[in-house]
């Protein structure tokens, strides 16, 4: 049968449309094609949380977050190990829950959910009916307990002695140890890991123990896992500082690294952030983003790793420098706090819908400026031809000073309409220079528009 021309094209242009939707759908950087926000159980509960804490957060954020955006619960460090405790991790003597082939299974005493082999089926389910989606940190390797037992691996004839090595074992925690690449049943190991996570219905991982060092193989192993299973699960590389000489590689096989260490709610490690921030700029991509760590925001320290339970030491104006900062940036925010214990002004710090549209939608984002404490960053709104301005006093003298602009550095020829974004109110219009005064450790944050 002869195809008409117009027939021809048609046929033509299906075919190339669903071969780019098809390669769309299997590029792991359309998965997170905005920096992913939710929220992270470490800062507050550190490795002892449990199901009923989960539920409850993930309530709040169906409740009063998920339609700005929020959309990730997110379990972190040790939900393996049934006696851990606050303030450090036990190491004496933890009790883990393994299943046959070595991987951990959640301890059923803090997840009842996970009861008769269901794993975090459950609790994924629990959290998919609100419209959110499931996360868990793991570490890099094979636990050390799988050695100790010699546990088979699924889809292979190893064992779990024939695969690992106690070179590069994590520092801080001695839970695992290395998978080293290319030895038969190492790819298979986190092959079964993924496997399994995907049957639970992971949306989200956090690989710890994997950026600093570098990880090479181990990424790459991971990465191939994942893409295995077919399910689209968002993989985040912890800690950092990850190497800026490893940025291309990871940037090709992780949606978000880490850029720092553990991040906590101290003003010097948060100015610390420009400079981070400046140096991996360059290195930000749509579904590759630079990671500036958690929020610790809101009620923190409840049975964390570190610290006594508090609301954040962040002053208010500190607190609006870090969510303007990780916003104008682009970096993924993952909430520490206890969402049910948020007071009025927390909450107003994750629904603004202005600010967090310059983290979804901004483009060309960059420093501006920087004049010792006095520092400016700038984006585009690339709909309408706007510009974003960040300002910041990072300074620990005066009370407050005045950030000039020049408008026509950002391009505009004439006079300028100036929006508040955190006051939700327009400034007025200014010709020349925008010159706003603002707090010791504060920030402000503008839509600029008008003639360029």
């Amino acid at each position: 049968m002869k195809l008409s021309k117009v027939a021809a094209v048609f046929l033509l242009t299906m075919l190339l449309t669903g071969g780019l939707a098809f390669a769309q759908q299997k590029d792991f950087h359309h998965w997170a094609a905005t920096p992913p926000m939710g929220w992270n159980s470490w800062d507050c509960f550190g490795p002892t949380v449990v199901e009923a804490e989960v539920k409850a957060n993930a309530d709040y954020m169906a409740k009063n977050l998920k339609a700005f955006g929020w959309e990730y619960i997110i379990i972190d460090i040790r939900w393996y190990v049934s006696n851990d405790k606050a303030h450090g991790y036990n190491e004496k003597n933890a009790d883990y829950v393994l299943d046959n082939y070595g991987r951990f299974q959640p301890a059923v005493n803090r997840f009842p959910s996970a009861a008769n082999g269901k794993g975090f089926k459950p609790l994924a389910g629990y959290i998919h009916s609100k419209g959110l989606k499931f996360g868990i940190h793991i570490m890099r390797g094979i636990p050390v307990e799988a050695v100790k037992r010699n546990l088979p691996i699924l889809g292979s004839t190893a064992t779990a002695k024939e695969i690992y090595s106690t070179e590069g074992q994590c520092r801080w925690l001695k839970d695992m140890y290395t998978v080293v690449g290319g030895k038969a049943g190492a790819q298979e190991y986190y092959n079964s890991l993924f496997k399994l996570y995907a049957s639970w219905g992971l949306d989200f991982v956090k690989v710890d123990d994997l950026s600093r060092p570098y990880h090479t193989e181990e990424v790459e192993m991971i990465r191939k896992a994942i893409d295995l299973t077919g399910r689209k699960i968002v993989l985040s590389t912890s800690p950092g500082e990850t190497p800026v000489e490893s940025a291309p590689h990871v940037q090709n096989h992780a949606n978000m690294w880490r850029t720092v260490d553990d991040f906590w709610d101290k003003w010097g490690e948060l100015k610390d952030h420009f400079t981070v921030f400046e140096r991996w700029n360059q290195y930000r991509a749509p579904g590759a983003w630079p990671d500036g760590d958690m929020l610790p925001l809101g009620k923190i320290g409840i049975r964390a790793e570190r610290g006594d339970p508090r609301f954040t030491l962040f002053t208010k104006d500190e607190q609006y420098t870090l969510m303007t900062l990780w916003c104008i940036f682009r970096s993924p925010l993952m909430f520490g706090g206890d969402l049910p214990s948020n007071d009025a002004f927390t909450l107003s710090l994750l629904n603004n819908k202005e600010v967090l549209a310059v983290l979804q939608k901004s483009s060309n984002n960059k420093e501006l400026f920087r004049a010792n404490d006095l520092i400016g960053w700038v984006a585009d709104d690339t709909k309408t031809g706007d510009k974003y301005v960040a300002l910041f006093n990072s300074g620990d003298q005066e009370e407050c000073v005045k950030v000039p602009v020049t408008l026509s550095s950002l391009g505009f020829k004439s006079t300028c309409r100036v929006r508040d974004l955190w006051a939700k109110k327009e400034l007025g219009t200014f010709k020349g220079e925008f010159v706003p005064v603002i707090n010791k450790h504060g920030a402000g944050l503008y839509r600029i528009s008008g003639s360029r």
